[in-house]
Order: C-alpha cells, then sequence, then structure tokens
C-alpha cells in the first residue's frame, strides 16, 4: 500500500505544472504537464487533450522534461510534415504532385517558396539534407521562351495583385540555400538562379533613385493587416512602396553572390555584388531607420518620395540585425524600443484596430526566433528568454507547433465578432517547428551554421535546464554538446568559457557575465489611430488650399511639413505635388497615411504606339499609365501585367523603365516612373513586354486561375500615357 501511495505522489509529481517549467506549466487558467516514461515516450497533457510522443533522432538531457518533450515533439511535427506528394487546389486542378518534400504544415500541404526557405534557414538543413534541396529545387523553373528570358528563377508564390512584381520577397529562397552548398551540383544550381534572378530583379525591381528595392513586406501578405486600408482593392502603392525585410533579403542575396562568385574566380562579379551590397546597406540605413522612434519602419512608399510610415514589423528588424545591415548601437536600439507583451511579441506594431487577428494582433512562432536571434546578436538575455519561453507556451498549451497565436493570450481563438482569429491557424506549421527546433539548437545550445558552439543562455532559465544538476546536453547524434553549469551565477547571461572536445563531445563550461541592455518594453501603445481620408486640394489663385477633415500632420511629396486642420494653403510649384495626412494619436503614434491626393500640370497622351511627347522645359519627369487588368483577383494570381516603357528623346539613348500594372477592379493608374529630359527634345514612347511568373514554366501546373496550364499571360487593357513634372529639390531621391 505504501509503495502504491508512493508511486501515485511520485506521477502527482510528474505532472503538476511548476514555476520552473520542469514538468509543465500554467498560463491564463490553462495547465500543462508532462510525463516521461521508461521507454523514452513523453505524454503531454493539455486542455484540449494528451499527445504522445515518440523518441526522436536528436534528445536533449536537461532538468526539464517539459523542455526534452516538446524538442521531442517538433521533430515529431517535422516528420509529419515530410511527405512524397504535394496539393493545394489552384495547382494541378488539386491532384497530387510527387515532391519528396517538406509541406507548410497540415492545412497547407504545399511548397512555398518563403515558408520553405525561412524554415531551411531555421535549421532544417540540419535534419534532412536532401529533402530540403529538393523542396527548393520546386521552386525553381525556366522561362517557358528563349530570348531574352533564359535562366533559372526562383518563383514567386500567387500573391497581391498577380505577385511578382508587386511581391518580391523570392529572393529569401537563398537564406535556405545558402546551407546547402556542400553538394557541388546543387551549388551550381543555386549560383545560376542566384545570377539570374539578381540580375531580373536589378531590372524590374530596383529604384536606382531611392537606391532600393520595391516591393511588398516579405511574409506580410494580407495587406490589409498592415498596409493602409485603401490599399485593399489597389496595390499599385503597394508595388511602388519599399519593404525593409524585402531590401535586407536582397542584401542577403548579394552577398552571398559575393561570395559565390569569389569562390568561382570571378573578381569582376564578385566587386559588383559587393558594390551592389554595400550600396544597398546605405539606402536601407537612410530610408528606413527612424530615428524619434529609434526603430527600423517596416515599409515607407509614395508617388514622388517615399514617406515615413509609423509602422514596424519584427521579422524585418531582427533581419536587419542579424544580417549585418544594422550597426551594432542601432541593432540595440531598434530590439530595446520593438514592444513585447506578456505572452510574447507582436509581428507587427502597433496594431490595426479594425482587422482581425493573424498577422495582426498576433504572435508567429518562426517570427519569434528570428527576434531571439536577434537578442543573442546583441546579448540581450531578457529578449532570450522572453522569446524562448513563448516558443515553448504555444508549443505546450496546443501540443503542436501552430502557425500563430493571439498577442493578448497566446490563445489559438479569441471570440471578437468580425475581428475574431487567428483567421487561420495550422497545426505543425513547418516555420513554425524550424523556429522551436532552432530555439533549442542554437538558442540554447549555442551550436551555429559553421559548427562553432557559441551558447548564450540567459541566467533566469538555468532553474529550468539544469534544476540543481550541473550540466545539459544536446545529442545529434554524430555529435553531443555538452553546457557545463558555471558555480557561481554572479552575471545575468552565461557564455562559452573553456571548451574542449572529448571524442565526439564538444563539452563547455559555460561562464556567467552582465550585460547591460534595457528591460523589455511591455508599456507600449497597442493601436495606430485610424486612418484619415485623403486630402481636399483645390486651386485657390497661386496656392493649393489643402483641407482635412481628420486633424494631424501634412506631408507634401511624402515629406512631413506642418499640422493640418480644415485649411492650409500651399504655394504651386508647377510641378506634381501630392498630398497625404496621418492622424495622431494622444501617446504621439501617427497613422498610416491616407491615400495621396495629386495634383500638378498634367498632360496626357494617347492613340497608337509609340507615342511622341515634346518636352517643355529641362527636369525629370513622372509618367504612367491608365490601364486595367482583370486577369485574376487582387489578392492572387500570377498576371501582373509588366511592360518596359523605353523613352527615347531627340538622339540620347533610350532610357529604359518597368511599369508594373496589377489586377485592379477597373481602370486605375500604373505604378510610376521617372526620367529626364532637355527642353523642346522630342521624346517617343514605346513599350515592349517585359516578364511575369506566368512566363515560368513550373507555373504551367497552376490550374486555379489564369496564366498557368492555359500558358503565359502578361496583358492589361492600356489607355492614356500621362505626364507630368516633377519639381527641382535638393532633398529629391
Amino acid at each position: 500500500m505504501l509503495s502504491l501511495l508512493l508511486a501515485a505522489a511520485i506521477a502527482a509529481s510528474q505532472t503538476a505544472p511548476d514555476p520552473n517549467w520542469h514538468h509543465g506549466l500554467q498560463w491564463n487558467g490553462q495547465r500543462v504537464s508532462i510525463n516521461s516514461r521508461a521507454d523514452g515516450r513523453y505524454v503531454l497533457h493539455t486542455p484540449t487533450g494528451a499527445r504522445t510522443i515518440a523518441p526522436q533522432r536528436f534528445v536533449t538531457h536537461t532538468a526539464s522534461a517539459l523542455f526534452d518533450g516538446l524538442f521531442a515533439m517538433a521533430q515529431d511535427d517535422l516528420r509529419r510534415d515530410s511527405v512524397q506528394t504535394i496539393v493545394d487546389a489552384a495547382f494541378n486542378h488539386g491532384r497530387p504532385i510527387p515532391c519528396r518534400c517538406f509541406v507548410a504544415g497540415a492545412k497547407w500541404p504545399f511548397v512555398w517558396t518563403r515558408d520553405i526557405a525561412y524554415s531551411i534557414d531555421l535549421g532544417l538543413w540540419r535534419f534532412y539534407p536532401q529533402r530540403a534541396i529538393a523542396s527548393l529545387r520546386f521552386k525553381l523553373s525556366p522561362a517557358r521562351t528563349a530570348g531574352d528570358r533564359t535562366g533559372e528563377y526562383v518563383m514567386q508564390d500567387t500573391g497581391s495583385g498577380g505577385s511578382w512584381p508587386v511581391s518580391t520577397d523570392r529572393v529569401v529562397w537563398f537564406l535556405g540555400a545558402r546551407h546547402l552548398l556542400g553538394e557541388p551540383t546543387f551549388a551550381d544550381t543555386v549560383y545560376r538562379a542566384l545570377t539570374d534572378t539578381l540580375a531580373q530583379d536589378r531590372r524590374y525591381v530596383y529604384d536606382p533613385h531611392a537606391g532600393l528595392y520595391r516591393g511588398e513586406t516579405s511574409f506580410l501578405d494580407w495587406r490589409a493587416q498592415s498596409y493602409p486600408a485603401w490599399t485593399a482593392n489597389n496595390v499599385v502603392f503597394i508595388a511602388q512602396s519599399f519593404a525593409l525585410s524585402t531590401n535586407v533579403l536582397h542584401y542577403q542575396a548579394l552577398r552571398l553572390a559575393q561570395s559565390m562568385a569569389k569562390q568561382r574566380g570571378d573578381t569582376s562579379a564578385a566587386d559588383r555584388y559587393r558594390r551592389q551590397a554595400a550600396a544597398l546597406k546605405r539606402g536601407i540605413n537612410e530610408h528606413f531607420w527612424r530615428a524619434d522612434r529609434g526603430l527600423y519602419m517596416s515599409y515607407i512608399g509614395g508617388r514622388v518620395h517615399p514617406a515615413p510610415f509609423d509602422s514596424y514589423d519584427l521579422l524585418g528588424t531582427a533581419l536587419a540585425i542579424t544580417s549585418g545591415v544594422a550597426d551594432p548601437a542601432r541593432a540595440r536600439a531598434a530590439l530595446t524600443h520593438y514592444p513585447t507583451w506578456p505572452a510574447g511579441s507582436p509581428v507587427i506594431w502597433p496594431e490595426r484596430h479594425d482587422q482581425p487577428i493573424y498577422h495582426n494582433r498576433a504572435i508567429w512562432p518562426f517570427v519569434s526566433e528570428y527576434a531571439l536571434r536577434a537578442a543573442r546578436t546583441v546579448d540581450d538575455p531578457a529578449r532570450i528568454a522572453h522569446e524562448l519561453r513563448s516558443l515553448m507556451r504555444g508549443a505546450a498549451l496546443y501540443a503542436s507547433n501552430m502557425e500563430n497565436y493571439s498577442l493578448r493570450t497566446q490563445s489559438i481563438h479569441v471570440d471578437d465578432g468580425e475581428l475574431s482569429g487567428p483567421v487561420v491557424d495550422s497545426p505543425r506549421q513547418l516555420w513554425s517547428v524550424a523556429g522551436y527546433l532552432d530555439m533549442v539548437i542554437r538558442g540554447v545550445f549555442g551550436l551555429e551554421d559553421d559548427d562553432r558552439v557559441d551558447p548564450k543562455l540567459p541566467a533566469a532559465l538555468v532553474p529550468m535546464l539544469f534544476g540543481a544538476g550541473t550540466q545539459v546536453s544536446l545529442d545529434l547524434g554524430d555529435r553531443r554538446i555538452v553546457l557545463l553549469r558555471p558555480a557561481v551565477l554572479d552575471g545575468d547571461l552565461l557564455v562559452a568559457g573553456r571548451t574542449r572536445r572529448e571524442s565526439r563531445d564538444t563539452v563547455v563550461q559555460l561562464v556567467a557575465k552582465t550585460v547591460k541592455i534595457s528591460s523589455l518594453r511591455m508599456n507600449a501603445s497597442m493601436y495606430l489611430p485610424p486612418t484619415p481620408a485623403a486630402p481636399e486640394v483645390t486651386a485657390v489663385g497661386d496656392a493649393w488650399r489643402v483641407a482635412s477633415a481628420t486633424p494631424g500632420l501634412l506631408y507634401i511629396d511624402g515629406r512631413r511639413r506642418r499640422a493640418i486642420g480644415d485649411d492650409v494653403r500651399v504655394t504651386q510649384d508647377g510641378a506634381l505635388q501630392c498630398f497625404s495626412v496621418t492622424a495622431v494619436g494622444t501617446d504621439g503614434l501617427e497613422s498610416l497615411h491616407s491615400r495621396e491626393t495629386c495634383t500638378g500640370p498634367r498632360q496626357t497622351v494617347g492613340g497608337a504606339w509609340p507615342r511622341r511627347w515634346t518636352a517643355p522645359h529641362d527636369g525629370d519627369f513622372q509618367v504612367w499609365l491608365t490601364y486595367a487588368n482583370d486577369h485574376g483577383p487582387i489578392n492572387t494570381g500570377i498576371t501582373a501585367a509588366v511592360e518596359r516603357l523605353h523613352i527615347r528623346c531627340g538622339d540620347v539613348a533610350a532610357q529604359v523603365r518597368p511599369i508594373v500594372m496589377p489586377h485592379s477592379d477597373g481602370p486605375q493608374f500604373s505604378t510610376a516612373v521617372r526620367f529626364r529630359v532637355r527642353a523642346g527634345r522630342r521624346c517617343t514612347f514605346t513599350l515592349r513586354p517585359g516578364f511575369n511568373m506566368s512566363d515560368l514554366a513550373r507555373f504551367a501546373h497552376y490550374t486555379g486561375g489564369q496564366g498557368g496550364a492555359t500558358g503565359p499571360l502578361n496583358s492589361a487593357d492600356i489607355g492614356d500615357l500621362r505626364l507630368v513634372p516633377l519639381a527641382v529639390k535638393g532633398d529629391a531621391p
């Protein structure tokens, strides 16, 4: 009888949540516990049921059965995401496609470019390298036709306005591929795709005036969640804007191209990529850093000059830090000023009042892991511990590595009427799985990509991981990492002291140090003010009368000028002038910009192509097209229309500019480009076909819309050509 009571007491102690998360945890009235069995299995008990977790290939040994069991669970989730066929309703008529690949999750059984790339970068290359390579290869394609379109390109998945070049983060592919260059054949494939894709993006996406690449934020591709509401049915602003994350990804791709060209003995190409990367780094820091916030803005944009937006995202911030784009001072400031909540860190900030939970008001585990990487970069123990606990808590509460969680409660559903969410939340989301695995392998045990062991372990996690013991270990089969607890915890961050190799073991004696990092920012306002309506602009003599129904700040040509109320007078300058308004909250946060109201001495050129026009004076002019593109819905597809506008003025060499015409609900304006001309020169405008994703051969299996199985489609109903002079300004981009 005594033995039975003792066994019951032991079992109770193993299942009761404890403050050090040894055998469970408690959160918002929910309790999680875990049992470790003699056969090596774990049984995780959650509010929604139990999950039995089998022993896995890689094993941790810590004082926390919860930590060890969740590491095994992430590997089991990865096993379930490893498939022989993939399927999506928009491809191959919904029939399976053979692919020994990783899928994006239980609800996303397909291979998507950014999902697979971020997941592989977060460490999946260590687990199943050949499956990782196969997944990456699935997202490469030659063009369907030859000529100037020959090459191997990374595919931009279906997306806003008909995909690339509205969405332009496909270069994230190289973030994953860079870890798998040990196979020579694949390395050659990577280099070919890298040079071809970068050349194409330079031609169609790069803006030499701003020194940045255009396009949508990476991963944050549900525009109503993070961009102004007025972009919901017109994504031209997004196509013409610049995003922090997408530019950092281009910077990293250029650095990889520099390295690979150097390895191949092509010093000229290596130098070209080096110069392009250095210039892009300068451009990112010049345009995206907002000194009054101590943060990198998520995106900037506008018709004449890219206006600052009081909007920030955690992935872009983390990538700027880990890539080295941010110098040490800005890296520390950006992470310190990016706010967080008790449950974890939001993927965007501030949040939107009028949007449901998905990217808005949400925690995404894979982004939390990139934030943890950034915290390791700047030696921030508080942030490391905070993101680690958020990752563990979410996985434990729902017995899977979920796609996302609500920001306030870390739940997978909040009942909030039309704003309820998360709107979609998939179990075993691949990048969440990868983020969890990376948190253990890199975040706790310090195993870097180059196989160095560089732990940066917050002292606050010692009770959970070590308990009363002296060591913790990670067994990777052919290698084991052992971390030894310091005798005295006289600091807040444990780092590597003496390291020794013993057969397959790397044994690291941890030592404590004290770092000076600000505490977590947990008092930030949550919401942006509502976005105002576009200002009304009317001519009054030689001035413009600018009126806004919402008091706030007036921006002219993307630059903040003054406060605005009912009536502001602005001198006409004989050039294009664009006005927008932001509202200001009581906490000083600005709303997103209103839609711009643009005025100026516009000229219209119609008729058959080529079209001709004579410059009235010297200077820079902006030109765009009226068009309609009904080849797909605003939120998806692969048929954004792309043309190359050749502008030949007199006997000067033609200036060639890309024009993008995304899917539209009717007639609207295309993206705008600028060109320079001398007074009296007669200019000839010619349109030549550009490139879009329907031109890629692999999109022949796309059956969810036009431009796929039915053949490439890159066209729009094109109307007038519009021209307007730009003012001469010393601070123009």
